[in-house]
């Protein structure tokens, strides 16, 4: 499994109608905090892909998504179940926080 990045006119069909857990991580490329918790998420989608999917999306260049959100640093991870937000997960985290995280909604 992949992790996909999208841009904000992709956002309702990819994160909030998705039927399955989806956890959004909101990042900047110039953010190295970011860059290494994409390292993280590599390992972890394998782990979890049968019922979630992971989903990146640049805060620079979707403005419009990270202000809806209410994203005031990075890395910030929300959980969306059935299209709603269940968890905000602020700063860099290892993989197996995040997998029991997701767990939790499964």
């Amino acid at each position: 499994m992949k992790i996909e990045h999208i841009n904000s006119s992709e956002f309702n069909a990819r994160v909030l109608e998705n039927k399955k857990v989806v956890l959004v991580d909101f990042f900047a490329t110039w953010c190295m905090p970011c860059q290494m918790q994409g390292k993280v998420l590599e390992d972890v989608v394998d782990e979890v892909s049968a019922y979630a999917d992971i989903i990146k999306i640049d805060i620079d260049e979707n403005e419009d998504v990270a202000r809806k959100f209410g994203i005031m640093s990075i890395p910030t991870m929300i959980v969306f179940v059935g299209g709603k937000e269940k968890e905000k997960i602020v700063g860099f985290r290892p993989a197996n926080e995040l997998i029991n995280v997701l767990e939790k909604y499964k």
